[in-house]
């Protein structure tokens, strides 16, 4: 026997270093899995950790954000259920809310501190120089019209030149967008009472018999060019912006989410923070598979994590309970 074993020796240099000690395995095999291996592992575990402190990060900020709006929200509620009356139908709703924007309690003359966005809703609200500046009393509006149960939008009235020269609200009654304007706290409306949209609007005759009627109103705001965003003002990559969503999705300014999204910052930053997360967890489930797939590197799952910390919680605890 150990004849046969000194001729495998003397035909393989490497037998005697494969033959190691019992149950230990073979040198060889352990030289070329780690020959195997890539030589960026290691920078594949540093990247990982980061994105793992991404993750934790991303999660904070959701929940900050979520809990920002949750507070704006809150706000809010409390304020229209103060101003809307409560199973109003919603033309009413409408009404009390352009008179509350037009009559209401005194507010403060001048402006906030210039480090205060003009379209946070806890502002406009409350400062009675944002009320009479159309973006900012369309802020106002759709903010109370959201918190009133009603469904509204902005829409941007825009010049020859594209740039818009006015803002105004829509507001879904009746299963059409009625035209609504806070700066001027009216609703548009036709020569026989009924209300007007912005493709009737469109029409020249129909525009100069609606806007007679509301005092030092501007004849140029006139509806022949109209957009819910304008991401034209974004540079360089505006108009393309628009036309991918045209494309994917053609309606996709047309939802009252959309300008809830331009109009509260609070909603912007947690839909904002959620996409955020959800694109960290899927970049690190992929880099997980891509780890182990091509890298050989196999990660313990937190439930195998939990159930051994378990386990060994549970088995010292018979350990002490044994002893005695």
């Amino acid at each position: 026997m150990d004849e046969r074993v000194a001729k495998r020796t003397a035909r393989s240099p490497t037998a005697a270093a494969d033959c190691g000690a019992e149950g230990a395995a073979p040198a060889s095999l352990t030289r070329s899995v780690i020959a195997s291996r890539p030589r960026w592992t290691a920078p594949y575990r540093y990247f990982l950790y980061g994105l793992d402190f991404f993750l934790i990060a991303s999660i904070l900020l959701a929940m900050f954000c979520v809990g920002w709006e949750y507070s704006v929200r809150r706000y809010l509620k409390g304020f229209s259920d103060a101003v809307v009356p409560a199973g109003a139908t919603p033309e009413l709703k409408i009404e009390a809310i352009l008179n509350w924007m037009k009559h209401g309690p005194a507010r403060q003359a001048g402006g906030p501190s210039p480090l205060v966005p003009d379209r946070d809703p806890v502002e406009t609200l409350n400062y009675e120089s944002l009320l009479r500046v159309c973006g900012s009393a369309t802020n106002a509006f759709i903010n109370l019209a959201d918190s009133g149960g009603l469904e509204a939008r902005r829409l941007l009235l825009l010049g020859s030149d594209w740039q818009t020269k006015h803002v105004v609200a829509e507001v879904f009654v009746d299963k059409r967008w009625i035209v609504v304007d806070p700066t001027f706290h009216q609703i548009f409306r036709s020569a026989d009472g009924d209300y007007l949209t912005r493709s009737q609007l469109a029409d020249p005759t129909v525009f100069t018999a609606a806007t007679r009627p509301i005092s030092n109103y501007e004849p140029s705001y006139t509806f022949e060019r109209t957009a819910h965003v304008h991401t034209t003002q974004i540079p360089y990559v505006g108009a393309g912006i628009r036309r991918v969503l045209n494309a994917v999705a053609p309606t996709w300014d047309e939802t009252a989410a959309v300008s809830l999204f331009f109009e509260r910052e609070s909603f912007a930053a947690m839909i904002v923070s959620i996409l955020l997360l959800v694109f960290a967890m899927l970049l690190r489930a992929f880099l997980i598979s891509l780890g182990e797939s091509r890298l050989n590197i196999q990660r313990t799952r937190w439930r195998m994590k939990i159930y051994r910390a378990a386990a060994a919680l549970f088995e010292r605890k018979n350990q002490s309970a044994l002893q005695p």
